[in-house]
């Protein structure tokens, strides 16, 4: 009998599979086929674990089914993450009309992203105080048992890693290896490579200009061919919403969200405020937050589905270029910056927040300001190298927790709530980068504000 009714659900979930193909036959726009993805999504999920429940076997059965489109989407967009990011820094710099605007471009990204994670660190311990979380303690059952000793072992890894080791962890010493991301620190390490290989590229288009010119050639060609297959892939995203907002809704442990509510409400609210502060950065620089989830909306519903940073790197770069006006150097630098630079999500927040909770207990006083500034000291400069996908949060809080000396066990003790607040942090971290790359294009003077304005103006993968 269960695996009569896996059966039918499989089966529904590949009708509605069928709507979306419609849809899309239909040329609806892609931001529509997005919404409505991310819309059945959760009703489907939600109806799921209403009428069976969380361990049920039918749950257990569907979603291996359903996973291979939603995991097998994320997984063809990670496939295209180190040659993307390469191809993209490298043609930044053969595409760059003036060599001197780089210097601007990547210390203005590079301050957006580290400035704006100092202010999520600074939110996440002014919610957690508000909500009186310093010194809270959460139930542990066997799950948080199991993640306890799990993180226990992972620790032992970060401990031994100074800041000024982790920094040298970035330099790339096999850069196959690098591009084959068989390193926490390997997008970075790839960013670094490649900005080394635009920096010897300019040098010799001084020096030997034919030769530069056939390099520069070579690689326009490369990278149209990628982002070519970005555009291939980018069609199955309302696929792809589709299935991982089922899973989620559908595996949900609502129990324990409803147990540890106040600190999901917090780090809610916390990345809420975050995103606030990105709108008067906008505002900052004349641009509409309006418009700016308006066009910027289909990419971070992905981010926030899929908790993969990374992911969301080719349709990140799509966005800011043809929906945010944004020039080609400055996306392809502050979407790769943001990988694994100043996440304001993953390495802000919650780091800040985790910390600030279990301080009381090794007798730290919280509202002091030397706490305060350490903090935000230890998480700015640990948000280098966070990895851009699941997991990177944890990283990013052990290297936090054990830089203050503070016990890790509190990153097991939230592991039931995790993905949930994980989806709403990935979607920050994409919008900083976003962010990041409007800032830099507008003091640069590369960005176009027709293009924001422009409502016809968003990403589309049909062509």
């Amino acid at each position: 009998m269960t695996t009569l009714i896996t059966v039918l659900v499989v089966l529904v979930f590949a009708a509605l599979l069928y709507v979306f193909y419609r849809m899309q036959k239909r040329h609806a726009k892609f931001s529509t086929r997005v919404y409505t993805a991310l819309a059945a999504g959760i009703v489907f999920g939600g109806a799921l674990q209403l009428i069976f429940g969380v361990e049920n076997e039918v749950i257990t059965q569907s979603m291996d089914w359903i996973s291979i489109v939603g995991n097998g989407y994320v997984s063809f967009l990670q496939m295209l993450i180190m040659p993307l990011v390469f191809v993209s820094i490298v043609a930044a710099f053969t595409k760059m009309k003036v060599s001197e605007k780089l210097g601007k471009i990547s210390a203005t990204v590079l301050t957006t992203l580290l400035a704006t994670t100092a202010i999520s660190a600074l939110i996440g311990i002014g919610l957690t105080i508000a909500f009186g979380l310093q010194g809270a303690e959460f139930t542990q059952g066997a799950a948080e048992t199991a993640r306890i000793s799990e993180l226990a072992a992972r620790q032992e890894t970060v401990e031994g890693l100074s800041i000024p080791q982790q920094i040298l962890s970035f330099i790339p010493r096999n850069i196959f290896a690098d591009l084959a991301g068989t390193r926490a620190t390997s997008t970075i390490a790839v960013v670094i490579f490649a900005a080394f290989v635009g920096v010897a590229y300019l040098g010799i288009k001084r020096k030997a200009p034919k030769e530069a010119t056939f390099f520069a050639d070579m690689i326009d060609s490369l990278y149209r061919i990628v982002m070519r297959i970005v555009t291939l892939v980018l069609r199955l995203t309302p696929y792809g919403v589709f299935a991982l907002m089922t899973n989620v809704m559908a595996t949900s442990d609502f129990d324990a969200i409803l147990n540890l509510g106040k600190f999901v409400l917090a780090s809610y609210l916390a990345l809420f405020a975050v995103m606030i502060v990105h709108f008067l950065i906008l505002m900052g620089v004349k641009v509409s937050p309006i418009d700016y989830l308006k066009k910027s909306f289909p990419v971070l519903s992905f981010a926030f589905t899929s908790r993969s940073s990374a992911g969301a790197l080719p349709l990140n770069i799509e966005t800011q270029t043809k929906a945010l006006g944004v020039d080609e150097a400055t996306a392809n630098f502050a979407a790769s910056f943001g990988l694994s630079i100043g996440q304001n999500g993953c390495a802000g927040v919650y780091p800040a927040m985790l910390a600030t909770i279990v301080a009381p207990a090794a007798g730290m006083n919280v509202f002091s300001l030397e706490f305060i500034l350490l903090l935000v000291a230890i998480v700015t400069i640990s948000s280098f190298g966070v990895a851009g996908v699941g997991g990177g949060a944890t990283f990013a809080s052990l290297i936090v927790l054990g830089s203050m000396n503070l016990p890790v066990a509190i990153v097991g003790l939230v592991i039931s709530v995790e993905p949930l607040i994980d989806m709403a942090r990935t979607a920050v971290n994409v919008s900083g980068s976003m962010v990041a790359g409007i800032v830099t294009s507008a003091r640069i003077h590369d960005l176009d504000r027709d293009v924001i304005k422009d409502e016809a103006k968003v990403v589309d993968v049909n062509a």
